[in-house]
């Protein structure tokens, strides 16, 4: 006889066997015990979770000859069922059976009796793959089906089912399957299986299964083919390229100590041995989330990957503020591995800015929101001089305004300008048109520009640099390991500029910290430092994030269909830093 796969053999053959789902299971019984039967059921969840399972289990509890709500599966009915062969239970996989004309097809045998059953039970495994024209063909015999005749629909997308469909629904909503249910299924499979296993290895497979039961015995099935007859958890990290707990705290240790030969050379191996490194980027950062969980709290109920004094071992060696800056990293991380065909560069690239940020040493509070920047306001603390400029140092501007060849009269002439001009020792970014001149661009250690005064950058602008810089922007990559510019390095290959000129470039960020550090006062001049090193062009650097990028353009847009854009050659930039 043919081998049965482990989630076919031990399919539960009652409700009481299920699983988790358990607000599912009281309904349907009480549905059943009182008679209140559904002409139309959808069960939606994850995949895995049940619902073809429980279909099956209201058709045997409804068609079972010991009456409504039994499933005694020793009668005809519920033998067949369980054999797939019973003729009033029929499923159809919408996935390849998608078009109108199976669609009518069923709809043409709805109207004849049962054979062998009370119920005619028609299951629709992944409904929402139905075409249009075959979810408008169903609608009238959903609402109103003979009396005997009960649909079932499953899927994992209930978004994509027409509303008109739901409507005339009972919805039921599994959810994943809980960690100890899954580990209370799995030891009694192998227990009645007769195979020994360690519970370090049944929690790995519960953590790859992800909620799934199905999942987590097609894992194990996978394990004990390799394995024979024991369940080890070195096969299961061997058999799916995984690494151990100790390896992943080996890793951090090494992140929090700046070992980068350590961590290079652990990357390498991982490289060579094929491990999966988006589910190690998921894994450290289920690691740092129970690291900060208990550097904060100290309070061991809600942590995951690690035990309190695993976790105890960083309390000294790294800031709440650091962990925050190293989890928005990995998050960046996987949100990169998407559009790239090789994810190792990226994770190389995170490795390293994850060492970065730990040798800030930033002990500061944690800053939940962003600066706003509201009020301008002279800087308390003394903060770091920026070194003069080799380009684009200029005087204070002179009283004379720039001739232009469009006839416009001077209403504000320019001499009003030393008024707001700020104190000598603050570096100043000054914009000016002949109306408008604003100069002191600091809030609180960072620069700050609004969007009017962004749009008159961007319409000042030029598309070749912006180009230049675009199409050589991986070279900054070669610096991530300089002695000096690593940090800045890493900083800019995370943003893309978005206009750029002879003088400045605006770069866009997904991340709101990435966009503080960037326009951090203390950083401008180091990360001028690797434009220069790189593209020989010295620029002043200011960054957005995508939200304000996109009000940007919007009003860019808005303002060029009315004829209202700024002149540009009315418009002068000049950054000056002592």
């Amino acid at each position: 006889m043919a081998y049965k796969a482990l989630y076919r053999t031990y399919r539960p053959s009652t409700f009481d066997e299920v699983a988790g789902q358990q607000h599912i299971v009281k309904t349907l019984k009480n549905a059943l015990t009182t008679g209140k039967i559904a002409h139309a059921y959808l069960f939606a969840g994850p995949r895995g979770t049940g619902k073809t399972t429980m279909a099956k289990l209201l058709a045997k509890a409804l068609n079972c000859e010991e009456g409504i709500g039994c499933q005694c599966n020793h009668c005809k009915n519920c033998q067949s069922i369980i054999d797939g062969t019973h003729p009033d239970v029929l499923e159809l996989d919408a996935a390849s059976n998608n078009g109108v004309e199976n669609i009518r097809e069923l709809i043409d045998n709805v109207k004849y009796g049962t054979i062998l059953g009370k119920y005619k039970i028609y299951i629709i495994d992944e409904v929402h793959m139905l075409s249009a024209g075959a979810f408008n063909a169903l609608l009238k015999t959903l609402e109103e089906p003979p009396e005997n005749v009960i649909f079932i629909l499953a899927t994992t997308e209930p978004h994509k089912i027409l509303p008109t469909i739901l409507s005339r629904c009972q919805r039921y909503d599994f959810t994943k399957v809980s960690d100890v249910d899954t580990k209370e299924r799995i030891k009694t499979i192998l227990e009645s299986e007769k195979i020994a296993y360690n519970d370090d290895a049944v929690n790995l497979i519960i953590k790859l299964a992800d909620g799934g039961m199905r999942d987590a015995l097609s894992i194990l099935d996978q394990v004990l083919a390799y394995s024979g007859n024991k369940l080890e958890q070195k096969d299961i990290l061997e058999i799916f390229a995984l690494e151990s707990k100790d390896e992943k705290i080996a890793l951090i240790k090494s992140i929090f100590t700046k070992d980068v030969n350590d961590v290079l050379n652990r990357l390498n191996r991982y490289i060579e041995k094929g491990s999966d490194l988006k589910r190690l980027t998921d894994d450290l950062l289920l690691m740092l989330k129970d690291i900060l969980i208990y550097q904060t709290s100290k309070n061991s109920t809600y942590l995951q990957s690690l035990r309190e004094d695993e976790c105890a071992e960083f309390l000294s060696v790294v800031t709440e503020r650091d962990l925050l800056s190293m989890i928005d990293a990995l998050m960046g991380a996987t949100k990169d591995y998407r559009g790239v065909t090789s994810i190792a560069p990226v994770f190389e690239i995170t490795l390293l800015k994850l060492i970065t940020i730990t040798s800030e040493g930033s002990s500061q509070p944690i800053q939940v929101a962003p600066k706003q920047p509201s009020v301008a306001r002279p800087v308390v603390e003394p903060i770091k001089p920026v070194q003069p400029q080799v380009q684009e140092v200029r005087p204070a501007p002179t009283p004379a305004p720039t001739p232009i060849p469009v006839p416009k009269p001077v209403e504000a002439p320019v001499v009003e300008a030393p008024k707001t001009e700020p104190k000598p020792e603050e570096p100043k970014v000054m914009i000016s048109d002949r109306v408008l001149q604003i100069k002191n661009k600091i809030v609180d250690d960072h620069y700050s520009i609004d969007n009017e005064e962004l749009l008159k950058m961007i319409v000042i602008s030029k598309k070749e640099i912006k180009n230049s810089l675009m199409e050589n922007w991986a070279s900054i990559k070669r610096l991530t390991a300089h002695p000096t510019l690593s940090k800045a390095a890493i900083l800019l290959i995370d943003g893309h500029p978005l206009v750029a000129s002879d003088k400045f470039v605006i770069i866009e960020y997904g991340m709101n910290s990435l966009v503080e550090k960037a326009n951090k006062v203390e950083n401008q001049l180091a990360i001028q430092n690797v434009l220069q090193t790189v593209f020989n062009r010295r620029l002043f650097v200011y960054a957005v994030n995508r939200s304000q990028s996109v009000d940007v353009q919007v009003l860019y847009k808005h303002k060029y269909q009315v004829s209202q854009l700024p002149k540009a050659n009315t418009i002068t930039f000049e950054y000056d830093g002592e």
